[in-house]
C-alpha cells in the first residue's frame, strides 16, 4: 500500500531534537531563521521581510502536506526552542520511490549536531514509513557544511548539476547527494555497532 500523508505530520523524537508540525505560533522563530543572511547564503529561500511572511510560508508548507506534495517539520531543541526546519520538498512513490530533502538551521545552532540528528530522523521516516528507495539532497557546492552533513549521514556525492538553480546571485550549480535504502541500512548498522 502506498504511503499517503494527507496532512498528517507525525511528531518524531530523537535524543536532542523533536520534529513536529510547524504552526502559526512558530512564525517569529522561523522568520529569524529564514531571514538570517548566513542561512540564506546558499539556500533557495523566498524573500522573508517579516514574521507575517514566515507565517504565510508555514501555511503553504502545511498545505503541501494535504496534497502529498511536501512534508515539513519544525526542529525543536530539547530545551523546547524552535531552531529550524527540515522535510521532503517533494516525493514520488510510483515508478521512482524517491524524495528530495530540504533543511535549514538557525546559524546560532550550527556545528552542534542538531541538523544531523534531525535529518537522521527524517531519513528513518522516509525509508521506514514512507517506503522510499532513494533520497536526494541538492546543495550549493560552496556550502561545505551541507556537503559534510550529507556525507556523515551516508549520502554519496553523485555529481554536479551545472547552473541548476536561478537565485538572486544568478545561476548557481548544485551538488547532487543521494542515499539509497540499502546504503541506509548498512550505514545504520555501522552506527549501531559503533555506539
Amino acid at each position: 500500500m502506498l504511503y499517503r500523508c494527507e496532512g498528517s505530520i507525525p511528531e518524531l523524537e530523537g535524543e536532542r531534537v523533536i520534529l513536529r508540525r510547524l504552526s502559526a505560533r512558530d512564525a517569529q522563530a522561523m522568520y529569524e531563521c529564514w531571514a538570517d543572511p548566513e542561512v540564506r547564503r546558499y539556500a533557495d529561500l523566498p524573500d522573508m521581510p517579516n514574521a507575517e511572511a514566515a507565517a504565510e510560508m508555514i501555511g503553504l508548507l502545511n498545505r503541501l502536506s494535504l496534497t502529498d506534495d511536501g512534508l515539513r517539520w519544525g526542529i525543536h531543541a530539547s530545551d523546547g526552542g524552535l531552531i529550524g526546519s527540515c522535510g521532503l520538498n517533494w516525493w514520488q512513490l510510483e515508478g521512482a520511490y524517491r524524495g528530495e530533502i530540504g533543511c535549514e538551521l538557525a546559524s546560532a545552532y550550527w556545528g552542534r549536531g542538531y541538523m544531523r540528528e534531525a535529518v537522521g530522523l527524517l531519513i528513518d521516516y522516509a525509508f521506514g514509513e514512507m517506503g522510499l528507495n532513494r533520497l536526494e539532497a541538492l546543495a550549493d557546492p560552496r556550502n561545505e557544511r551541507a556537503g559534510r552533513l550529507f556525507h556523515a549521514l551516508g549520502f554519496t556525492l553523485e555529481g554536479r548539476l551545472r547552473q541548476y538553480r536561478h537565485t538572486d546571485q544568478g545561476f548557481v550549480d548544485a551538488d547532487m547527494h543521494a542515499l539509497l535504502r540499502p546504503d541506509w541500512r548498512f550505514h545504520s548498522e555501522i552506527l549501531r555497532i559503533r555506539s
